[in-house]
């Protein structure tokens, strides 16, 4: 059977080793860009295949941070778990919202969103190779997958959940860890976090223009309808301070977070 993105992309879910799902991926975008794909169509998992290691807890259990060499492996090991859950998501919403309603330009965003956060999670698994431990070694969160799974239902829901909340919020604590790595002496962490912190800025902006590109279709203002699917699908609301400078480069400027200001 002829390859399609969609296939692709369930096949790039369904895969648990994390190398192996970084391989794929990037041969994924080289077919996608050389133009030799249809999107089609592929029954979506209800969550990505995952490996034996590291053990998923919710995120009131897992163990408090501690500071010096320990810090760091556990820091670095954290953000290349939500890297790597950032590349299944990136999948996720093009294999899960495939639809003839979308543009192709809608896929070529992704796509390129799943190209970048491989590439975040494979500089932090080298990383933590080089602190002497491995991606695994730790316990994770499972946060980001829940919320995946709470919108599951509509692509809105998912775009302003997703990138527009707890992704964004990496561009709100990202400038304050790098400020705090370099004053350690630690460069080649916050190369490595300054790349990422770029990249996010594109990705939400990614993420603002799609959900502007639905509430447009739909006759909905957008701030309105931010508002109403954080009310309805994140408890608790947004947590300031914001990243203005980062969030408006981004699209997401005051009228979206006023509610929160």
């Amino acid at each position: 059977m002829t390859p399609t993105l969609c296939s692709l992309a369930a096949d790039i879910l369904n895969t648990a080793d994390p190398e192996t799902k970084v391989a794929r991926t990037a041969t994924a975008v080289k077919a996608w860009r050389r133009g030799d794909l249809d999107i089609g169509r592929a029954p979506a998992p209800d969550r990505p295949a995952r490996p034996a290691k590291p053990e998923l807890l919710p995120p009131r259990d897992m163990p408090r941070r501690s500071t010096g060499p320990k810090g760091l492996i556990a820091l670095v090991h954290a953000l290349a778990h939500i890297e790597l859950n950032a590349v299944d998501l990136a999948w996720d919403i093009i294999l899960r919202f495939a639809s003839g309603d979308l543009p192709r330009a809608f896929y070529d965003d992704w796509v390129g969103v799943a190209d970048e956060e491989a590439e975040h999670y494979a500089a932090l698994a080298a990383r933590l190779i080089e602190l002497g431990a491995t991606y695994g070694d730790l316990p994770a969160h499972d946060g980001l997958w829940g919320a995946a799974t709470r919108t599951a239902d509509d692509l809105a829901a998912r775009l302003a959940l997703i990138p527009m909340t707890l992704e964004a919020r990496g561009l709100d604590t990202t400038p304050e860890t790098t400020r705090k790595l370099r004053q350690t002496g630690d460069e080649t962490t916050s190369a490595i976090l300054d790349l990422i912190y770029t990249d996010e800025i594109k990705h939400l902006a990614v993420g603002v223009r799609w959900f502007e590109y639905l509430c447009a279709a739909r006759g909905d203002a957008p701030h309105t309808r931010y508002s109403g699917l954080i009310n309805e699908r994140f408890p608790g609301g947004l947590k300031a301070p914001f990243n203005m400078e980062a969030r408006e480069q981004a699209g997401m400027g005051e009228a979206y977070l006023k509610s929160w200001m």
